[in-house]
Order: structure tokens, then sequence, then C-alpha cells
């Protein structure tokens, strides 16, 4: 088991443009890629925050923006 307060995460993104955090000592998953953003899990869980001011999944904002297009 980890100490995660021990532990240096990076913040991740999918093609959804969704966020997570990943420890940066490990292979990033399948379908992730870094931000860029490195540090304590609070810290990176604390930049997601900031950032990640719409939960909705990339293609349902682009969905709802063409369909507002088109009304």
């Amino acid at each position: 088991m980890f100490d995660d307060r021990q532990r240096e995460f990076r913040v991740v993104v999918n093609h959804e443009e969704q966020y997570s955090i990943w420890p940066s000592d490990r292979d990033l998953p399948a379908g992730w890629r870094a931000s860029g953003h490195v540090g304590s899990k609070e810290d990176c869980l604390g930049h997601i925050d900031e950032v990640w001011t719409d939960m909705r999944p990339l293609s349902l904002r682009r969905a709802t923006a063409e369909n507002a297009t088109r009304s």
C-alpha cells in the first residue's frame, strides 16, 4: 500500500476532456494524456477543481452547442 501523502501525481485528461490523477512514476493508462501539472495528490486535485469547470464530456458539450445553433 502506498502513502499518497509521500507520492507525486500528475493530472491526466482523456479524449472527452475529463480529468483525473495518476501516479507520476507509472505509465499512463490507455486513452489518457498528461496535462502537464504534477504535484501532491491534494495539489493535483486542487488544480482539477480550478480547470475542470464544465463536467460534461466533450461530446455532450459539442452536441449541445450544435443543437443550439440549429434552433
